[in-house]
Parts: C-alpha cells; sequence; structure tokens
C-alpha cells in the first residue's frame, strides 16, 4: 500500500466516525419534531407478516415544530404502525387521524434534559475511541511502509504527524457536534 493510499483511508474511517456520530445525534430527542426521531431508530413494526423499517412503510413529516405526521403509503398498515410507535423507548402517544398518524412531541423535563446530555456525551466519547482506533490503524500502516521500505524515516514522521492532524481536526469535530446538539437540548 503507498502512503498516498493509506493516508486517503484513514481520513475516510474518521470521516465516517463523524457522519455515523451525526445519525445517531439525529435520533436524540430534543424538544422538537424531527422524522429523523422515529425513521432511523428503534420503531420497527409488524406488518403483512414480518418486521419492518418504519421508513420503509410511511413518509414522516413535521408539519408543526411539536409534530410528526406519519403517512404509511398503505392504509392498512396504520394501526400497526400506531402500535409500534406506542411501544417503542421514546414514550410517544400518536393518535390516528385521516389515513395518517399525528404524533406530538411532549416538551421533554429537566431530568430528561440531563439524561440526554448524559447520551450526547456518550456518543461523543464513542466516537473519539472509533478515531483513536482509525488513528492506531494509520500509525501500524506507517511502520509496515517502513518496514516495508516504502517509505523512509523521515517518510513515516511525516505520515505520522499527517494521521495526528487528521486526528485533531475529527476530534474537534466531534467535540464541535456533542456542544452543539447539548445546546440545542438545554434550549427551553
Amino acid at each position: 500500500m503507498d502512503p498516498d493510499t493509506a493516508i486517503l483511508e484513514v481520513e475516510e474511517a474518521m470521516q465516517k466516525c463523524v457522519d455515523y456520530l451525526t445519525h445517531e445525534f439525529a435520533g436524540v430527542r430534543t424538544g422538537k419534531a424531527s422524522p429523523a426521531l422515529i425513521e432511523n431508530l428503534d420503531v420497527h413494526v409488524q406488518a403483512y407478516g414480518a418486521v419492518s423499517k418504519l421508513k420503509s412503510l410511511a413518509v414522516i413529516s413535521t408539519p408543526e415544530p411539536r409534530m410528526l405526521m406519519v403517512q404509511p403509503f398503505d392504509p392498512s398498515t396504520t394501526r400497526d404502525i400506531e402500535r409500534a410507535i406506542r411501544e417503542c423507548k421514546l414514550g410517544l402517544n400518536p393518535a390516528a387521524a385521516d389515513r395518517s398518524l399525528r404524533v406530538p412531541i411532549p416538551e421533554l423535563s429537566e431530568e430528561r434534559r440531563r439524561d440526554m446530555v448524559k447520551l450526547i456525551k456518550q456518543l461523543a466519547e464513542e466516537a473519539k475511541v472509533r478515531l483513536r482506533a482509525a488513528r492506531k490503524d494509520g500509525m501500524d500502516a506507517a511502520k509496515k511502509m517502513k518496514a516495508n521500505n516504502l517509505i523512509t524515516e523521515d517518510g513515516q514522521k511525516d505520515f505520522e504527524e499527517e494521521v495526528q492532524t487528521y486526528t485533531n481536526k475529527y476530534t474537534k469535530k466531534v467535540d464541535e457536534l456533542a456542544v452543539a446538539k447539548e445546546a440545542d437540548l438545554m434550549k427551553v
């Protein structure tokens, strides 16, 4: 493996960590409605004799800041979707309304906000662990390339410095995402 390909792989792995964290943060409930709240999480619907993700059975929109609208592609699955949303761990209470479901998003209590902040910090820390693993892979690749005489000792140092630069950059992005999500969550 050449150094250019190796550094691209390290950066790609780190970018995937940040992208995954962004995806996870979208599912963390704040005081306002977001389709990601239920479309990407634990809402699995028992319909047609199989378990499906909610987003494959319905369109989810936010007609109001504190309301989700779930419109099933097939109206016969409305009851199944309603049951799945009610049973998920988010504590939501959907109401059937003319071939769709209206899902009001209740105000978060102070205690629940603190719990969500803990979850945000935990998710950010998990992302940092994945970043450190990608950093270690990059450092190991530098050692292998040096051992195989693909790069010089100076080349290895330069490579390791570049890996560290990417690590710092993506760690900062993770911290910024966590701070922004925490601020959004604590806004009343």
